[in-house]
């Protein structure tokens, strides 16, 4: 085994340069002679604009230009699109309304926080002033800022192609025959549920450098991003209007993604645009006013559920009806994300042979909504883990032993779901067995008293979770080795925190031999990197791993010709391990370093030989989606709350789960805890709040929107089981969005525990000190009764 290979604790090769200053992020980028612009905003959370004059912003100091949606209009820019709106259709087989989501608005406001100019000058400060001069008469209109509202009888109308604010109305499954089971069941257990609105917030915010390069005749765009060349396809070919050799993006370092910097947002339409009519580069930096008021924000699901049970209490049906927000527009993959990507999973880990999913879109005027770590997947494990919790309470059964009862069996791998896809690996009962052991399930009614006698509540909540992977068409992968004895390695992932430079580091020195310490990634920028599918839905790892896979085999069969030279033997004599060429039968054995530099010299090589080496040893694979693979484990959370104040104390956290093979336990576990501790943040302080009628943000800052603190979380006791998945090269699941998935349900059915002596048996996220404590006021007061 390497010594920097598959499976060691590694530690993060990039985080030098991250703490110590040096990491190079987009507003540390500057280009000679660039201006500053400034996105002026609507105040309004829907507003028709009756006239704007942009004359007096213009004759301010310092300003070049002042963008409006009319100019984007006239000069023929594309709208924002949303690539997946032909992926579902209704349920009446009609199309879903998908209107166009401009870069600017050209007459009517549809959010706070809806861009409305674009102002350019030398300075940022001078861009803000200019702005406080735009002349624009508003008319302010009714707003239906939240899905109760843009569905009520004579809500306003957000786009008059869809008088109904109805996006979509889209179903999964045969309704007649899950009709059917429920009219035969046992009994039928109901779980409605709130996924409340949550903002991503990554560290750092957006930003966008562009420049119009004369000479080479293209727009180059820096930017961050998870994946430079799905943006380049996008921006190129559906807004500008230009092929994607026309347009070339750099992404250096990013702060942190969490889905949000995947798709395609204005400013950065805008700084192309502005660079190539002014000459000059521009660029814009978001603020984190910017970020509440127009990243994408994730969730924002009203669910029914229903389980029908038998008389052993197994689940023998799962109803749906989900209403989720759309917000004002459709972002890149809005559709998707509550349709497909949730209903993959929304049987969980469970054998339910019927299920049939309902899910309306509804547009609201808020921000767009999107992928948000997990796109989906947290939404679905939250409505069968609360309703899962629910049935166990009704039929007076334990939370794990419901979940065994209905549990997929490991000898029943592998096993095809109700929608057609396949769980090909997976061992539930020893993840539960191992998360309770490690938790002290058994000593909990002892803490529990303890808490009793200071005064305290003390619950305990599991949820068990499965995820299904989302992956692009392909990945490929390239590995260089350069003069220097750099081992170069290429390809379309795109690190935003997770640990790339390491693993794929660590991936290559297992495969090849080569030096851990000489590997250097390259990554994000569309000139080196011919293609990629960027990085989200958990499956960088897989499909770069069976990319280098593929290349490092070429490598070696390239290696294996020029060895043969060296060592005067056969190609087939010579074998290759752990970066050693060796003569088969002999002690004669030679280095891929010194190999690659013989393969360089193509000119000493023999003719015949020279036309296949004149790139050395340097080779490209390319490795194909097949299917996805699917992470499943075990949260367990233990809580005390003080009833005076509602106030809650995550006590213990407990995470087994199983990712398939590890190839770094220390970056795994980084992630996990990362997830977890968003999922938390959703369950317990998180939410974003528009004022129903009128589409104020209440929660526009910090102040308001409350993050989780390191000092509201605990340890988090984690552990995997390698249960290999059976579908790609190295058995690997993915882990990058687990934690989130699983944090959500165990944390509210925690808390629900705790209060379950107040007769409460459902709360809704974020279960908040006020509305704990409301909740156990009103308790008190049936009781009394």
């Amino acid at each position: 085994m390497q010594k920097f290979g598959i499976g060691q604790p590694v530690r993060r090769v990039e985080d030098v340069r991250f703490i110590t200053g040096a990491g190079a992020f987009t507003d540390d980028l500057n280009l000679p002679g660039q201006t500053i612009a400034y996105m002026l905003r609507s105040p309004y959370g829907h507003a028709r604009i009756n006239s704007i004059n942009t004359s007096d912003a213009l004759a301010a100091p310092g300003v070049i230009a002042v963008i409006t949606g009319a100019d984007l209009a006239a000069d023929g820019v594309g709208t924002l699109p949303c690539v997946t709106a032909g992926v579902i259709q209704n349920r009446d087989g009609t199309p879903i309304t998908a209107p166009d989501h401009p870069a600017l608005v050209i007459d009517t406001a549809r959010y706070l926080g809806d861009g409305v100019a674009f102002v350019i000058a030398e300075t940022l400060n001078q861009a803000k002033d200019a702005a406080e001069l735009i002349d624009i008469d508003w008319e302010d209109l009714p707003a239906a800022a939240t899905i109760e509202t843009a569905e009520a009888d004579g809500a306003p109308v957000i786009h008059e192609a869809a008088p109904d604010n109805v996006c979509f109305d889209w179903d999964m499954g045969d309704a007649a025959a899950v009709d059917k089971v429920f009219a035969g069941a046992a009994r039928i257990s109901k779980c409605d549920v709130i996924h409340n609105r949550v903002i991503p917030h990554a560290i750092e915010t957006r930003a966008a450098l562009g420049e119009w390069n004369v000479a080479e005749d293209r727009y180059v765009l820096r930017t961050s991003t998870q994946g430079a060349n799905g943006m380049r396809d996008i921006l190129a070919g559906m807004i500008l209007g230009v092929g994607p050799e026309k347009l070339r993006i750099i992404t250096p370092d990013v702060g942190g993604g969490f889905g949000m910097k995947t798709f395609v947002y204005p400013e950065q339409i805008l700084v192309l645009y502005a660079a190539k009519k002014l000459g000059r580069p521009v660029k814009w930096t978001g603020e984190r006013s910017d970020s509440f008021q127009s990243d994408s924000h994730g969730r924002d699901w009203i669910t029914e559920t229903e389980l029908a049970l038998d008389e052993s209490n197994h689940i023998i049906g799962l109803r749906i009806k989900n209403r989720v927000a759309m917000g004002a527009y459709l972002s890149q993959f809005a559709t998707f994300v509550p349709s497909i990507s949730a209903g993959r999973i929304l049987g969980g880990v469970y054998k339910i042979p019927a299920i049939h999913y309902h899910c309306i879109g509804v547009f609201t005027n808020a921000v767009p909504v999107d992928a948000y770590r997990g796109a989906g997947r947290p939404e679905a494990a939250y409505i069968i883990e609360r309703a899962v919790n629910q049935a166990a309470i009704e039929v007076g059964m334990t939370q794990d032993e419901f979940r065994r009862i209905n549990f997929i069996g490991k000898e029943e791998m592998p096993y095809q779901h109700p929608f057609g896809f396949v769980f090909d690996s997976g061992d539930y009962n020893t993840n539960l067995d191992d998360a309770m052991k490690n938790a002290d399930w058994a000593g909990f009614e002892a803490r529990k008293a303890d808490s009793a006698a200071n005064g305290k509540l003390r619950g305990i909540g599991m949820a068990y979770y499965i995820e299904c992977t989302l992956g692009g068409p392909s990945e490929d992968a390239v590995i260089n080795f350069l003069e220097d004895d750099t081992v170069e390695i290429i390809t379309g992932t795109m690190s935003n925190g997770q640990g790339h430079e390491t693993a794929w580091a660590q991936l290559v020195a297992e495969q090849l031999g080569v030096p851990f310490e000489n590997i250097k990634l390259v990554q994000g920028d569309t000139d080196r990197v011919a293609t990629g599918a960027g990085t989200g839905g958990s499956h960088s790892l897989y499909m770069a791993a069976g990319a280098f896979k593929g290349t490092s085999e070429k490598v070696v069969d390239k290696g294996k010709i020029i060895a043969s030279l060296m060592l005067d033997a056969d190609k087939d004599e010579i074998d290759f391990d752990e970066g050693l060429f060796a003569a088969r039968g002999t002690n004669r054995t030679v280095g891929i370093m010194d190999v690659a530099a013989k393969a360089r010299k193509v000119d000493e090589l023999p003719g015949d030989f020279q036309e296949m080496f004149v790139d050395g040893l340097n080779s490209q694979a390319t490795y194909a989606y097949e299917t996805s693979t699917f992470p499943n484990g075990c949260h367990i959370c233990e809580i005390e709350i003080d009833p005076e104040t509602g106030n809650t104390d995550i006590v213990a956290y407990t995470v087994v789960d199983d990712f398939g093979k590890i190839i770094n336990p220390i970056l795994v576990a980084g992630q996990v805890h990362g997830g977890v501790v968003q999922g938390i943040g959703q369950a317990l302080t998180e939410h974003c709040v528009y004022e129903p009628d009128t589409g104020q943000l209440l929660t526009g800052s910090f102040m308001d929107y409350c993050m989780p603190r390191a000092d509201d979380m605990p340890n988090i006791s984690f552990q995997t089981n390698e249960v290999l998945c059976t579908t790609n090269p190295y058995g690997i699941k993915g882990c990058g969005e687990a934690g989130t998935i699983g944090a959500c349900p165990s944390s509210i059915n925690a808390v629900i525990d705790a209060l379950s002596g107040y007769g409460v048996t459902a709360i809704d996220m974020p279960a908040t000190p006020l509305k704990i404590w409301q909740a156990i006021q009103d308790g008190s007061r049936q009781a009394a009764e």
